[in-house]
């Protein structure tokens, strides 16, 4: 399986340059079972690894641009009357694939961000008085740009918590740049012609073998102790929650799984934690995750 996982990586650090920190964190998260929320500038590269996230694992791919025009049935699907037979036929609408990327979900109405909750959460669709499963795996990467907020509506904390991890990808490096610039247009293959390195059956796995990575009882002490500084600190309105905290246990079981190793070091807490914790504290800093690590010591005392 760690053949699998550094495959995977290698094609996407191809496709996605300068940003090796940023793909494992989101590669991680789609391991996980979590859902990945991209907040960045246009044209930083983020519908590109979007694109590649699906391809080296071989699932289906389904991109929704979001309006403030755009109805839960876009979404979601609808039935449709057929004259010849005399019945309504549900249509399946683009939530129904296994990648969905929800482009600028800011700009749609909490009416339509709301159809997402469901299936964000419960892996269903409830429309018509029937509920319909999900494909499975489900997971759903959403952007919005944090610096035109015109015409917006931001994401409520109870949505930002279905949410696994917030990661943004930044400008690229000197180095990364100049490599990009100097690739000629076609840029040899297609994000979509990515090769598959996972399969479901081996999806479905890699998520049982997750359960069985150690947490000792140190890191366990170590992951209280930073939940425990977000909700005392006077710099943050609301702290993580129980499940900011699972989130967080999730995210480092995998991602030490992800090295190779059975159990869960300090280092992997540090790695996911502002990408798991920072979009669900209630604060208008945004580098409080980086804070509260410089501020709780892996040791007690």
């Amino acid at each position: 399986m760690q053949s699998k996982i550094d495959a995977a990586l290698a094609q996407i650090n191809q496709t996605v340059l300068g940003k090796e920190k940023q793909i494992r964190l989101a590669l991680c998260c789609l391991l996980s079972g979590g859902h990945l929320l991209l907040e960045d500038l246009p044209g930083m590269g983020k519908t590109t690894l979007a694109h590649a996230l699906a391809g080296v694992m071989g699932l289906s791919f389904r991109r929704v641009q979001f309006t403030s025009d755009l109805l839960p049935a876009d979404i979601l699907g609808g039935s449709v009357f057929d004259p010849s037979t005399g019945k309504f036929h549900f249509h399946k609408g683009p939530i129904f694939s296994q990648v969905l990327m929800a482009d600028e979900i800011n700009r749609a109405t909490p009416r339509t961000q709301s159809a997402l909750l469901e299936a964000m959460e419960e892996g269903q669709v409830s429309m018509d008085g029937e509920t319909r499963p999900l494909p499975e795996p489900f997971f759903v990467i959403a952007t919005q740009n944090p610096a035109d907020l015109a015409g917006t509506f931001p994401l409520p904390e109870s949505q930002t918590d279905r949410f696994l991890m917030c990661l943004s990808l930044g400008y690229p490096s000197h180095a990364a740049e100049r490599e990009l610039l100097a690739q000629t247009e076609s840029r040899g293959k297609s994000t979509t012609d990515s090769d598959p390195c996972f399969s479901v059956a081996d999806l479905q796995q890699w998520r049982e073998q997750l359960l069985q990575v150690h947490l000792s009882e140190a890191v366990l002490d170590y992951v209280q102790r930073l939940i425990h500084c977000t909700r005392q600190s006077p710099h943050i309105k609301l702290g993580l929650s129980p499940r900011g905290g699972l989130a967080i246990v999730r995210s480092a079981r995998c991602y030490a799984l992800m090295g190779g190793r059975d159990y869960v070091t300090p280092d992997d807490v540090q790695a996911v934690f502002v990408a798991v914790a920072d979009h669900r504290l209630c604060s208008d800093d945004k580098e409080l995750g980086k804070w509260i690590l410089d501020s709780v010591d892996v040791l007690p005392g």
